[in-house]
């Protein structure tokens, strides 16, 4: 799958990096889980800055697992515990 660009940004130190990212980009993305909001992401350092200096780019991390098949309900009735 086409990585979705969400937003760019810059090394400031080796701990930290200063990035934005543009929300229309991933409106379709947001996931709901126990009543919050989140949207998975992907941070890219980049070997080389673009022509921008910048040498951080933020993709969209849309990977969902295979779904699995659920087997047939198993008729446990005549279990005796």
């Amino acid at each position: 799958m086409a990585k979705i660009y969400c937003g760019k940004g810059k090394r400031e130190t080796n701990t930290w990096f200063k990035a934005t990212i543009n929300p229309d980009k991933i409106m379709e993305y947001i996931q709901e889980y126990k009543g919050h909001k989140f949207v998975k992401i992907n941070i890219n350092l980049l070997d080389e800055p673009d022509k921008y200096g910048k040498d951080v780019e933020i993709t969209v991390d849309d990977w969902k697992p295979e779904s699995k098949e659920t087997p047939p309900d198993v008729d446990n009735s005549d279990v005796p515990f």
